[in-house]
């Protein structure tokens, strides 16, 4: 038999509704649950810790101020304390995807920092006359610049294991890179036979890649710094003090250890949301970078008898249900398929700041919860990128070698001498008789075949210096 649930009554401006009496929420985020049932998928944890931590500051900048007992910010602080370590995750109960710009967010972080300040002071959960959620934790704030500072603050927050996994990558593929840097292969331009390169190329080529990504990542951190919080509702500061003014952006800063900065301009800071774009543009643009890679990874190591099968990637798991011995290039399908899910991301993002109207954005709500998501999902696939493909991808050098001999690219490098309607010629000819292009040039008698060992030089092909040595040589 299922235990009576206890409830008790609390109000706000819309009615009195009833709340489980062990519950830290109140009223407002109970209503916002009832409301926005929308993802399923609560407040991300990261962002939760964020708000309270901003909770904390104010709770300090206000008590220094004058306008907040110290007892009351006492205990405001230590049940901020406790939220970050994440005593109370359960009690966050509204979805990620809400309506009122984040209001509901914002006051379910106040309703469950009051009710514990409530019971540190000795008081009974609901009982607000002791700690207000509003008057005393919302203090000289305002949804509107908590929302976004915490938005900021997650973003950097999330960034940082990213760019861990990116780096890890980076040196992964450089490794790879210098492994394979003796392996001569044919390039390709539109899958077709181009003139030859080294499969470190290849991959040096994708840790460069990678590294621009990181690059980028770490510029576009520094447009999280500037916060609006001392804003509250539209930039005017209304219902704040000076001195909380002044001070409410440091004290946050020391407490997140970023260099945060009060944005020059409030208004600008409340209403516009193209920081967050930039984010997105730039997680987007490591999305399509990685899945490019992927998609000719599949390529290297499409086969293993009939495709390229210049690559061999590590077998991860079993490919088909009906057909034996099948190994499928899972991990690089997976990570396309995640930069499919953050382009995805991206235009959602695009679309609600664009959307905003006067001196609010009131679409937060889902560029947080879809920018989180970007940013956690692309950690996540970096790094079954990089332990479960990239780290045991091996070549398979006698492959390479009988691609590149009969391919027809490496007449590219005749052009300087013969020109480029005989070299074309005998590419036709070689294509169409498969007598190597070699045997055709000395045939006809259009090079010495000293000259011809040296133009043809697979490896020398591949390096610019060299080719500009023979090229003075010859």
């Amino acid at each position: 038999m299922k235990e009576k649930e206890y409830m008790r009554l609390e109000s706000d401006s819309i009615g009195t509704m009833e709340v489980p009496e062990d519950a830290y929420y109140g009223v407002q985020a109970l209503r916002a649950k009832e409301n926005f049932p929308i993802t399923g998928t609560k407040l991300h944890p990261v962002f939760i810790k964020n708000l309270a931590k901003i909770k904390r500051a104010a709770a300090i900048t206000n008590r220094k101020a004058g306008r907040l007992k110290p007892e009351i910010a006492n205990a405001i602080e230590s049940a901020c304390n406790e939220v970050v370590c994440g005593m109370f995750d359960k009690e966050f109960i509204v979805d990620g995807i809400q309506g009122g710009a984040g209001t509901s967010a914002n006051m379910n972080m106040n309703e469950v920092i009051a009710n514990r300040a409530i019971e540190m002071l000795c008081g009974k959960k609901g009982d607000y006359t002791i700690v207000h959620p509003n008057d005393h934790v919302n203090m000289a704030q305002s949804t509107n610049d908590v929302i976004p500072t915490a938005g900021k603050l997650t973003v950097l927050d999330l960034l940082k294991p990213l760019d861990k996994s990116l780096s890890l990558l980076t040196d992964a593929l450089y490794d790879k890179a210098a492994a394979f840097d003796h392996i001569v292969k044919i390039g390709r331009t539109q899958l077709e036979d181009a003139v030859p390169m080294r499969l470190g190329q290849t991959f040096h080529s994708y840790a460069t890649m990678i590294s621009r990504d990181r690059d980028r990542l770490t510029k576009v951190r520094t447009e999280m710094y500037p916060v609006n919080m001392g804003a509250t509702a539209i930039g005017t500061a209304i219902n704040t003090s000076p001195f909380y003014l002044d001070n409410i952006v440091p004290t946050l800063g020391k407490i997140t250890g970023y260099p945060l900065t009060q944005a020059d301009d409030l208004f600008d800071a409340t209403e516009n949301l193209d920081g967050f774009v930039r984010v997105s543009s730039c997680l987007k643009a490591c999305a399509v970078n990685l899945s490019k890679m992927c998609n000719d990874l599949r390529i290297l190591a499409s086969g293993p008898k009939a495709g390229f099968g210049e690559i061999t990637l590590p077998a991860m798991q079993n490919g088909s249900s009906i057909m034996p011995g099948k190994v499928n290039p899972v991990i690089p399908e997976v990570i396309s398929q995640v930069a499919f899910h953050i382009i995805g991301h991206d235009t959602t993002i695009t679309m609600a700041a664009e959307a905003g109207q006067m001196e609010l954005n009131a679409f937060e709500p889902v560029v947080f919860y879809n920018l989180f998501d970007s940013i956690t999902t692309l950690t996540h696939a970096v790094d079954t990128l990089t332990a479960n493909c990239i780290l045991g991808i091996t070549a398979n050098e006698k492959r390479c070698r009988e691609l590149l001999d009969a391919s027809v690219g490496i007449t590219t490098a005749l052009c300087p001498y013969i020109g480029y309607k005989k070299a074309a010629s005998l590419a036709k000819e070689s294509l169409k008789t498969d007598i190597p292009v070699k045997t055709l040039v000395l045939k006809y008698g259009l090079l010495k075949e000293s000259e011809l060992d040296s133009i043809l030089d697979p490896y020398a092909m591949t390096e610019a210096r060299t080719r500009q040595t023979q090229a003075k040589a010859v």
